[in-house]
């Protein structure tokens, strides 16, 4: 027997200033009356299917059982595959494009145990246009899932292997540095890096050097040194590179924006070093 499920949780680009969103919600609601509507975000950057990727990866750990219904999807209207990936047993289910958006969420959640492309014309609603899918192939495929309609029920199986990736910078080391790569920049302006303290040599710390692009002189870097702490109020008046809630380490000031202040943004490199910045000092001799 298919199982039920009473939750989505459900996350897009399609903002809040316009009713994108809403209709999901309304077309869930009109075929599966029972199920709450978990809204995770809908502000991912528009077409951004990295930034879906890794904000779903941050979340998935905390979504209870259900379907995770996910639509960032720059490619809507052409021949790239509408899916459903069962993981954990038949606990959970996502419903998204098969661009790379869910890949690591999956792999955190165990890895796809089966896959369907969602094909069925009884699932699919006749809407105006090619352009809407989330209302008119996920939204449907994610509420009749809810209603303990059976994954393969969908459409064709898919192989697993096949499943788009999604491309996720990895960290490397050189030249006793580890260069890193801001994948992320919180409310706070918090820039969470790619890398956690295991991907630190042994020994590095309590204080580094980060190699960062340069505010005042673009195409340049400039070195700084980062405390390694505990929390935001440790930091003091520095830079913090902080272990923030998901494990990572990220670039943190104190009650301020670092990527305001250290003009830092997602795709940055940054290349961490063992030990403080050398200071430079010049003397000088005053005459009478």
């Amino acid at each position: 027997m298919s199982r039920r499920f009473d939750t989505i949780s459900f996350l897009s680009d399609y903002g809040l200033a316009d009713e994108f969103a809403g209709v999901c919600s309304a077309v869930i609601r009109d075929l599966a009356p029972h199920v709450s509507v978990v809204n995770l975000t809908h502000s991912i950057p528009a077409f951004d299917v990295r930034a879906g990727a890794l904000a779903l990866a941050r979340a998935v750990a905390y979504l209870p059982e259900g379907v995770i219904l996910a639509v960032v999807d720059p490619g809507v209207g052409t021949d790239r595959k509408a899916i459903a990936v069962e993981v954990a047993g038949g606990a959970g289910v996502f419903v998204a494009p098969d661009n790379g958006l869910i890949a690591p969420a999956v792999a955190i959640a165990g890895g796809a145990e089966r896959a369907f492309q969602i094909t069925n014309p009884e699932i699919i609603l006749n809407g105006a246009g090619g352009t809407f899918d989330g209302r008119d192939v996920f939204a449907p495929a994610a509420a009749h899932l809810c209603n303990g309609l059976p994954i393969e029920e969908l459409g064709h199986e898919l192989d697993t292997s096949l499943l788009m990736p999604s491309a996720i910078p990895l960290p490397r080391e050189e030249n006793d540095t580890v260069i890193a790569e801001v994948l992320w920049v919180d409310h706070f302006g918090n820039c969470q890096l790619n890398i956690g303290p295991e991907d630190l040599p042994a020994g590095w710390g309590p204080v580094v050097s980060l190699k960062l692009p340069d505010a005042l002189e673009p195409g340049t870097t400039a070195v700084r040194s980062a405390q390694m702490s505990a929390n935001f109020a440790a930091i003091g008046g520095g830079i913090g590179l902080v272990t923030d809630s998901l494990g990572m380490f990220a670039i943190c000031l104190d009650r301020r924006s670092a990527a305001g202040e250290l003009v830092l943004d997602v795709g940055d490199q940054v290349v961490i070093a063992q030990g403080e910045v050398e200071l430079v000092t010049t003397p000088v001799t005053f005459g009478r």
